[in-house]
Parts: C-alpha cells; structure tokens; sequence
C-alpha cells in the first residue's frame, strides 16, 4: 500500500472494495449537484455504473458538484471514487464537504483527494476521520477544472457525532468559508456578510465557528492576481487562534501569490521585532478553502486597525471635535493609491515636488467628522513644512517636534534591510493624542522584499540606498521627504547606526538567526507548498516582478538566505557596525554555567571553537574571546 506524506489518514488503494479502513456500509440518498455537459448525468455518479460518468463544465462562476441528501445526519468514515478514465486532473486536490444545511452554505471539509493520489479509471478510497454527523455531502470539483468522475460513494453511519474531531488539510492550520450561495468574491469591495467560517487547528482538535461573518476582497495590487487574497469580519471580537496577540473582528488572509517563498512577510515581520518598531503584525501560515475549492498556502495576519493588541493608540469617537480630544489619536498612510479612497488628503508640496498622498485609516471613513479631517491634515502639513523649513534641524521648532526621530529612523533601517523597494509606497504613521509627534510604523506589504523585484535586482550590487533607485517606488514626493529627514545633521546619522549596533548586538538580529527561521518556516510550509503549487503551478513561471525563475520552492528559499546573508554584510559596512563593541565586563560568578555565542549572538558548542571573536558568559559576567 503506497501511502501519502500530505495527509492524515489517506491510503492510497487499488481497485477493489472497502477495505478494513472503513467497514460501515455504503450510504444512499436523493442525488444533488449541478447540471452535466454532453448529455450526462449527476446521477451516473451514483449509479453503480462504471461505463458511465458525470462531466460537467466549470461555469465561470461556480464549480461543479455532486452530492447527496441522505435525509438524516450521518457521520462519514471513508469515501471512495473513481475518476473518469482519460485524466485525474478533475479529481486531485477536490474538496469533500459534508453539511446540514441544504444549501451548503454550514459546509465543512471532512477529506481531500491528494496530489500524489488517483489514478485515471481506478478506485481510489479516503478514510475520513470527522466526528461530526452530517445530512448533506458532496464532492466539489477542485481548482479551474471541470468535473469528470465515473463513481463516487459515501460510507458511514446514521448519527449527530459530536465535535471532539475534525479534518485538517496540512500540519498548519486550515481556515475554510463559505459565502451565501457560494457566490464568488468578485472585487476588493464586494462584502458577502452572513458568510460561515471556520478555523480548525490543533490536528483537528480545535474548531472556531463564525456563522455570521462578513467576506470581502482585500489589497491593491495583490487583488489584481489570480490567487485572491480576502479579509475576514466576524461578528464579535475573536481571537482567531491561540497564538493570535489580539481579539478582534477583521483579520487578513494574505495570498503571497507574487511571493513564491511565501513568507517573505513572516521574515520582514520577525526583522521588525528585532529592529525594535513598537507593532508587528501576528502572522501565521494557513490553508484556505474558498466554498468548496482549496485555494491554497496563505499568511493569516492582523487588520492593519487601531485596537489593543494591534495599533495601541487612543480610539477616536465622532465626539472629540475639540480640544485634548481632536488631538489623537490617528492611524495614517502614506499612500500612493489614496486617491482611490473615501478618506484622503494631498500635503502641501515643496521644492517643485508634489504633495505627498495620505490616507485617514482611523478614524474610518465611516465615521470620521469634518474637525478630525482637517485636523490631521493640518498638522501632517505643520510636519512636512518644518522639513522643507531653513531650521528644520531645530527639536523645538523645526522636524523633531513634529516627527519621531527614532521610529524613522528604524523603518528606514527595515526598509533598507528588507530590501523592500514598496517602504514609501505605503508608509503607516499614528499621532497620539496629546502628542505633536507623528510615530512611523507598523511595517507592511513586504511582497516585493528580499530582492523580488526585478526593478532593482540585485539589491546587493548596489551601493546607495535602496529607496532612491528608479525602480523603487514612493507615494508623491516622498523620496525627497525621505532625503532631508536623513539628511538632518549628524546626529541623525549617529542614531541610525547606533539603531543598527545595539541591534546586532541584542542575540537575534543577525544572518545565521532569520535564516534558521527561513528554514524552520520552510520545514513548516513543506506539506502546504505542494499543495499550494499544484493548485497554483507558477513555480517556473513570472507572476509579478520576480526577477529570476528558479523553478523550484527550495530554490526559492536558498535565494533569499542568500540575500539576507548578503544583506546583512553589506549593512554593516554601511552603518559602521563594530562586532566587538557592547560587550562589558561585570561582576563575576564562578558557580555559574559557561555558554558561549558567536559574535552575531548566535550559541555555540564551546568546546570546539572555530577561529574568529566569540562572547564567552558566565553568570552575569560576559567577555570577549579570540580564538585563533
């Protein structure tokens, strides 16, 4: 018996009957599905027939299904299929569903076709380890294809089942929605609200159910691509997931189609914790299942909103039109496509530039007032003015009392690190409320980070800094922004690299430390990848501004350690880190254990040191050691 290594519990079987894996019987009812092509039937995939099959055609808008009402709950224990004799393409990566509701619209997986699974004209049997009993099941046809199947049978046993066990597609957690009459999500604007959702995780173990929650389309540029990213709504405030930092009602689902090591976010993310800007955003990896379909490896993330847990500012209500209260506080982004949104302003320009674009995130649009509007443009201008101002060095009374020096200045580094040539594309500031400064951060849209964009490629063979190539892209009149505040005195420059110097020297802000995360997400990814890109098979293909096919997700991932290892050298050229400095001398412990750390803070085995500098602790006490 070949057995697959992407999921648990599926078998792969010969043509014969059921096997031990499941013995109840075989399971009857009224057939369901959508129309078949060329004269065929929904019920030729019932009938027990193996010269006959159903075929049916995508219709553009929804996949075609069959299924059965069995007329009471049944809890389901293997199921069993044939696909059509010419081609198995209909059948792998098919989605089974099982449901209580006749419209399908509380549908839940309970098994997938595998990719190393079927074979044309050959039974093919899944063992389904699902608790919960249900009335309606169904196979939904996967991905762009159209449905062509010669038998399908359902076994189990008549029963409510409970909720102690349910199906997971991969190790990761598996996010699967349906929207009212499986309509699909046309636009980035196109709310589906009564839609259900569940979060199933922890091995099946763990089931977070929303029946009332709202569906939408999501991103600028990443809505554009074929694999859709969305933003869930749920009715009330949720922690999504144990690991999650907040409870809150929107969460992301990010695609991650123009990114093919599908975590070029995670890494950024991480790099932001080490940088030290106060906000990062959650990040996990997930499978989704999209009304019946698999659709694929996504990056299930926090809204970009402020709430506890998230942007952690002072919440404005339409009453704070006066005083304290009109002051903050205001989450913002700079943005170059604020001119497609409700709630924006133009900056005053300068030196000829245009004014920069911003987008008023919070207060949404829906409820910001008058006062508020023109209140933070105004003192967004008061900001841009005092750069452009003959004193804008002054922290009185030029850029420092309007602009948070220190948080610039870590974007900036994380913009440099990252490679990401969309840092001024869209920039997120807040203004707290009593403050007059404005905070850069949380980073975001790190899709073309890591040198994946062909405008710049390769990043590493350039000298100055990334934001001001051609190819990197800015929101109006950014760059020259960006410019002056560095180009504020020398004291700018000696915070940025002492930004960057108590950074390497924190234990986890090196090479060797992100790129052990690269592999261990990569080891995580391994299960959901092949699946991802079988659904989507653009490994050797462009989708975006890759600037560089490899053909291969371990390419992929070589190809941004490689980046990041480079990076990381050419930035401490750059910002004349110093790999021996921050390290003092302090009371002793001799009781204490020896441990020893490479200079980037990396721990090693120190009985079998290489040459070169290391960090030998001991207690409190910690010094430096050349080993030669």
């Amino acid at each position: 018996m070949k057995k697959s290594g992407l999921f648990l519990g599926l078998a792969l079987l010969g043509v014969g009957s059921l096997t031990a894996a499941a013995q109840d019987a075989k399971l009857t009812g009224f057939v369901l599905g959508t129309s078949g092509t060329n004269g065929t039937e929904r019920g030729y995939a019932f009938d027990g027939n193996l010269n006959t099959n159903f075929y049916a055609q995508k219709d553009g808008v929804f996949r075609p299904w069959a299924g059965l009402d069995l007329s009471q709950p049944h809890v389901i224990t293997a199921i069993r299929f044939m696909p059509d004799r010419s081609s198995v393409s209909c059948s792998r990566l098919a989605v089974f569903q099982g449901a209580n509701s006749s419209d399908f619209i509380d549908a839940m997986p309970i098994a997938m076709v595998p990719v190393e699974g079927p074979k044309a004209g050959e039974w093919f049997e899944i063992p389904v380890n699902v608790s919960k009993g249900f009335r309606y099941v169904r196979m939904v046809c996967p991905g762009r294809d159209n449905m062509n199947v010669i038998e399908i049978e359902f076994y189990g046993h008549a029963g409510e089942g409970d909720d102690s066990q349910f199906y997971q597609v991969t190790n990761l957690p598996t996010v699967a929605f349906n929207t009212p009459g499986m309509k699909e999500i046309v636009s980035k604007d196109d709310k589906h609200p009564g839609s259900t959702v569940y979060v199933i995780s922890d091995g099946g173990k763990t089931l977070l159910t929303d029946a009332n929650a709202q569906m939408k389309g999501r991103g600028n540029g990443s809505w554009e691509m074929e694999k859709k990213p969305f933003q869930i709504k749920f009715d009330k405030k949720q922690k999504i997931l144990n690991n999650a930092k907040s409870k809150s009602k929107k969460w992301t689902l990010i695609n991650n189609h123009g990114d093919k090591s599908l975590m070029r976010n995670k890494v950024a993310f991480a790099m932001s914790d080490g940088l030290g800007l106060p906000y990062s955003s959650y990040c996990q990896f997930v499978d989704v299942i999209y009304n019946g379909q698999y659709n694929g490896t996504y990056q299930l993330c926090d809204q970009m909103e402020v709430r506890e847990g998230r942007v952690d500012i002072t919440e404005m209500t339409p009453e704070d039109v006066s005083g304290d209260a009109l002051t903050g506080g205001y989450f913002i982004e700079v943005d170059a496509y604020a001119d497609r949104e409700k709630s924006w302003f133009r900056a005053n320009g300068h030196n000829g530039q245009p004014g920069i674009t911003v987008t008023i995130k919070s207060p949404d649009e829906d409820e910001i007032v008058p006062a508020q509007s023109q209140y933070i443009k105004d003192h967004f201008n008061k900001m841009v003015d005092a750069v452009y101002a003959s004193n804008y060095s002054d922290p009185v009374s030029g850029l420092r009392k309007y602009l948070d020096m220190d948080s610039f200045l870590r974007y900036f580094l994380h913009g440099e690190l990252t490679g990401n040539t969309d840092t001024y594309w869209s920039t997120y500031m807040t203004k707290e409320r009593n403050s007059d400064k404005f905070t850069v951060g949380p980073v975001w849209d790190q899709d073309l980070a890591f040198d994946n964009d062909y405008r710049t490629y390769p990043l590493n063979q350039k000298s100055d800094y990334i934001y001001k190539f051609d190819g990197a892209s800015a929101a109006d009149g950014m760059k020259d922004f960006v410019t002056r505040v560095l180009g504020s005195g020398l004291q700018t420059s000696k915070e940025r690299n002492k930004i960057w110097q108590d950074a390497r020297n924190s234990g986890r802000f090196s090479a060797d430390y992100f790129n052990s995360l690269i592999d261990e997400w990569a080891e995580e990814l391994a299960q959901s990848q092949k699946l991802n890109f079988t659904r989507w098979p653009i490994l050797s293909s462009q989708v975006h501004m890759e600037p560089r096919v490899p053909g291969s997700y371990d390419a992929e991932i070589r190809f941004i350690k490689k980046y990041v290892t480079e990076r990381f050298d050419r930035l401490d050229t750059k910002f004349s880190y110093d790999p021996t400095s921050g390290v003092g001398e302090i009371a002793d412990e001799p009781d204490a254990a020896e441990e020893w750390y490479r200079i980037d803070g990396t721990r090693v085995d120190g009985t079998n040191l290489t040459p070169g500098i290391y960090v030998r602790r001991q207690g409190a006490k910690s010094e430096k050691i050349l080993v030669r």
